[in-house]
């Protein structure tokens, strides 16, 4: 493509060298440069691509895009390469990706769904309900990338960086999908990624404390306006009027078309007649014009929460009342309350609760249903929020009836540290713990205590088929530890 065509939309930008040339592809990874190729350089929280510049030249780069303020004397720029200066290469990198790949997002119905808890269960209920009535749908979240039914890779981060998200809809319409759902974190908005993504709706399920930490948001002020910009790109919206910052949005965006839902106040998909046992929920909805009775096979009240934001979305789309029904009675989310089958049929539940908030509810959930003894498994990742670790161990020590404090991704931190500092909120409540910092002989004795009238919920890792140690992602996977053990 020619970069002059690459380059539509982006202002105040600044150019030495010919325009008119053309470009193979774009990277902002000066490791995949091929010859021909444009390299963007991002300023990124490990390390600046800025440095790479004339490693991407010697591969073969003919055209360079910098940050506004660089310093251009490290860089050895050959004649027939041209070089151009973007006030910010983030917002320039999605920009020219979106151009570069023909604007996929107006080829197709694009939702996004964010929220600080809910999103991956909600994008699997949509999908669902839309590949039910007979569609082709795409979803790219947290847990991996699927078109028409078939997932394509895993994901390690929830909304890729732009130049791949832009290549993944571009593969998406190759494929006739109609819809596409999609996760959108507050880091993605922050970061420029989802720029240029025309939304045809947009969700926003609920807002508490995370990913609040040097690399993330500082606060909770930055936390909510980055999310906030997601309905500033769209103005068809849906949001969960129970939570109270989520609530604020139809004020914020008078102009914008906003449906609500709820369980506990006034909106326009309520929730009521709810019922929750230890493997389904089921309540009753206005979805078509009288009330239906809806069955969810993941327990638990924020199962009703996420099943109400699908059938809004199913709603704004014409989806019929029958197949909404249906989807939502069949849906199965890995990581997500997700029961492991094994040959002692010991309840062990996998959950990606990693928050305060999430941890507490899906302990307090297990425990209205469970018989016997909860028994909770679970750690703080490392270079995160280090402020929710000793709340997390007061509310495990505070509901569970014995918890296991455990490794999760430790990271560059030492795992005996973090373990430390979730013990000191465990040590103000009376309940029985024991610290095991191996995570594998952690579950291993949560097995051992357990009978069939008690659960095990192993919190935190959910889908995640690693460790991260040190940087490395080591293979770990809890169904296979599960297995292992009792086999």
């Amino acid at each position: 493509m020619e970069l002059k065509k690459i380059l539509i939309g982006i202002e105040g930008l600044k150019a030495k060298g010919s325009l008119d040339i053309e470009v193979n592809n774009i990277e902002s990874n000066s490791k995949n440069i091929k010859d021909g190729d444009m390299f963007i350089a991002i300023k990124g929280f490990a390390t600046d691509g800025h440095m790479y510049i004339n490693d991407a030249i010697k591969a073969g780069a003919k055209v360079i895009m910098v940050e506004q303020g660089c310093d251009l004397k490290q860089i050895k720029l050959p004649e027939d390469v041209t070089l151009l200066m973007a006030p910010d290469t983030r917002e320039a990198l999605a920009k020219c990706s979106c151009n570069f790949y023909g604007n996929p997002s107006k080829k197709f119905k694009l939702i996004g769904v964010t929220g600080t808890k809910g999103k991956t269960t909600t994008t699997f209920m949509i999908k669902e309900i839309l590949e039910k009535a007979g569609h082709k749908v795409g979803l790219i979240g947290t847990i991996a990338t699927y078109i028409n039914g078939k997932m394509i890779t895993e994901n390690n981060r929830t909304t890729p960086e732009s130049i791949e998200l832009q290549k993944t809809f571009a593969e998406m319409v190759k494929k006739d999908v109609e819809y596409v759902v999609m996760e959108v974190s507050s880091q993605s908005l922050k970061l420029h990624r989802v720029d240029g993504c025309n939304f045809d709706i947009v969700v926003f399920t609920n807002f508490s404390e995370d990913h609040i930490s040097e690399k993330e948001h500082p606060d909770m002020k930055d936390y909510f306006e980055s999310k906030l910009k997601l309905f500033q790109m769209c103005n068809n919206g849906i949001i969960n009027v129970d939570d109270l910052q989520v609530s604020k949005v139809p004020k914020l965006f008078p102009n914008s078309n906003i449906m609500t839902y709820g369980i506990d106040n006034y909106c326009e998909m309520l929730a009521k007649d709810i019922t929750i046992t230890n493997t389904y929920v089921d309540f009753r909805a206005k979805i078509s014009d009288r009330n239906e009775r809806i069955k969810v096979d993941i327990p638990g009240r924020f199962s009703v929460y996420n099943a109400l934001a699908a059938i809004c979305v199913a709603k704004k789309l014409g989806i019929a009342s029958d197949k909404i029904i249906e989807a939502l009675a069949e849906i199965k989310v890995p990581g997500r309350s997700e029961m492991v089958p094994n040959s002692k049929d010991l309840p062990i539940m996998i959950d990606y609760a990693h928050s305060p908030e999430s941890l507490q509810n899906i302990l307090l959930a297990v425990k209205s249903y469970t018989r016997g003894r909860v028994i909770s498994v679970f750690g703080c990742g490392g270079d995160r929020d280090k402020g929710k670790r000793p709340i997390m161990g007061e509310i495990s020590g505070r509901i569970a009836d014995f918890t296991f404090i455990t490794s999760d991704n430790p990271r560059t931190e030492n795992p005996e540290e973090i373990v430390k500092e979730i013990e000191e909120g465990i040590k103000k409540t009376k309940g029985k713990y024991k610290v095991i910092v191996d995570r594998t002989e952690a579950i291993k004795e949560a097995i051992n205590m357990a009978n069939k009238m008690d659960i095990i919920v192993l919190a935190g890792k959910g889908h995640e088929p690693y460790q991260e140690i040190n940087g490395q992602k080591l293979p770990y996977d809890e169904r296979i530890i599960v297995k292992e053990i009792i086999g």
